[in-house]
């Protein structure tokens, strides 16, 4: 008996865990920390800013000597080669050899003293590219947190949308219920139950594509977080009343500013600018003598000599050091054209760096300009829809009174349904644009 209460507790357990998995919400902070984390295009990003760190690792070994330790073994076969005589203590001998090996073995060293400062200056090239490299993660990472902020925005838009387009079913399937009544007792004309019938069809239709395109958006959103199932995907709905949609906005000017210093496209637009500049020196050192030393060891032995290995090695051995000096004296123009071609490529990378410059401050300014207009719109819209509210009320009273008839209140649905249309639109309109103003200036996203 225990043990059945105990499966019987067990799988109830189970059953209402999974109610509380299948129920889950996301927030806006849980979706974007989801997409840092699992996003594909966001992780090839960091690889290539870790392959990055290998060449500078690279680059800094070429300040050191390269060492190399090399060998060659030869045996050779002459089939018909001809006798030898031998005269050893006046005994004549004949012998004929036709296998004969040697080796040689040696360790070489080679050393770029200096070679007109290229060295160093490809490390600072590369390590200019790993940061580059990192800005681009960040980059990359900004713009699928503004991708997921629109997209759950423009969820919790529909998501209302949906829930006023459930309200105009059920006033409308109200009115046909009574509508019904007044044909049955004679007061209202059947043409008119008929037309009501097709709109509570129409306003089916309409709450139908409207549940179809919050669908949509959750799809969007789970493809972007990398989430590939067909669970339910449901997003939290924050409490956003006046005071968030009427929040100060910040100064244009100022987000601007703030934006100049931590958005890592201009950041990564001057580091181009830099990396520009070490290219003209680099460029620069076609100009200069390189000077490199060599050294090396080697020894070698063969089966001709009638002494041990290792008596052969050490007989043979031969040290040698030596220095290079090379001085370009015409190498065809390509120096000075490498030099132009990159005073060429750091005047792009300024010209770069003011587009965009002038990209962000236009970005900020369609922020600016849609935040500002929105609070303003969602004041009156708000008024428009209590104004609408009660023209319907008194409309429908009319209606069902007989002194309206079926095109007015049908007129006087559509404007309340536009009117609060239009004050969900501004609402988030309002809500997103200020939430990229706070996020341009350095805040992280929030609704």
């Amino acid at each position: 008996m225990n043990n059945k209460k105990l499966f019987t507790a067990s799988l109830l357990f189970l059953c209402a865990n999974g109610v509380i998995n299948a129920q889950k919400t996301w927030s806006l902070q849980e979706c974007l920390n989801y997409a840092i984390d699992n996003n594909i295009q966001l992780k090839q990003k960091k690889i290539t800013a870790a392959s990055s760190r290998e060449d500078i690792l690279q680059s800094k070994t070429a300040l050191f000597p390269s060492v190399s330790f090399n060998t060659n073994q030869n045996v050779s076969w002459r089939p018909f080669a001809e006798s030898t005589i031998n005269l050893t203590n006046g005994t004549m001998s004949t012998s004929r050899n036709t296998v004969s090996y040697n080796g040689s073995y040696g360790i070489n060293a080679n050393w770029t003293v200096w070679n007109g400062w290229r060295n160093t200056n490809n490390i600072k090239q590369n390590e200019i590219s790993e940061k580059m490299n990192e800005l681009a993660v960040e980059q990359t990472a900004n713009s699928i947190q503004e991708q997921i902020t629109q997209l759950y925005v423009q969820i919790l838009y529909e998501t209302e949308a949906v829930k006023v387009s459930e309200e105009i079913v059920k006033a409308s399937e109200m009115q046909r219920d009574r509508a019904q009544v007044m044909v049955e007792v004679g007061t209202l004309a059947r043409v008119d139950l008929v037309q009501l019938e097709a709109q509570v069809t129409q306003d089916l239709y309409s709450l139908a594509n409207t549940k179809s395109q919050l669908a949509n958006f959750k799809l969007q959103l789970k493809q972007l977080l990398e989430i590939h199932d067909d669970e339910d995907f449901n997003v939290e709905i924050p409490d956003v009343d006046d005071n968030s949609v009427l929040d100060l906005i910040p100064n244009q000017q100022s987000v601007y500013n703030s934006a100049l210093g931590n958005r890592p496209e201009i950041k990564s637009s001057r580091l181009n600018i830099e990396s520009s500049e070490v290219a003209i020196e680099v460029a620069r050192a076609g100009y200069m003598p390189t000077v490199s030393i060599t050294a090396g060891i080697g020894s070698s032995n063969n089966d001709s000599q009638k002494k041990s290995f290792y008596n052969q090695v050490k007989t043979n051995m031969s040290n040698s050091i030596g220095m290079t000096i090379s001085m370009p004296i015409f190498d065809q123009r390509q120096t000075k054209t490498n030099i132009r071609k990159a005073k060429f490529a750091l005047q792009n990378s300024e010209l770069s760096l003011m587009d965009q410059q002038k990209q962000l401050f236009s970005t900020i300014e369609n922020y600016w300009l849609n935040a500002t207009t929105s609070q303003q719109q969602y004041m009156y819209a708000k008024a428009n829809v209590r104004s609408m509210q009660e023209s319907y009320e008194l409309v429908s009273e009319q209606f069902r009174l007989g002194l309206k008839n079926i095109v007015e209140l049908t007129t006087g649905k559509n404007n309340l349904l536009q009117a609060e249309q239009q004050l969900l639109q501004t609402k988030y309109t309002a809500i997103f644009n200020q939430a990229m103003l706070d996020f341009y200036s350095g805040e992280p996203i929030k609704l």
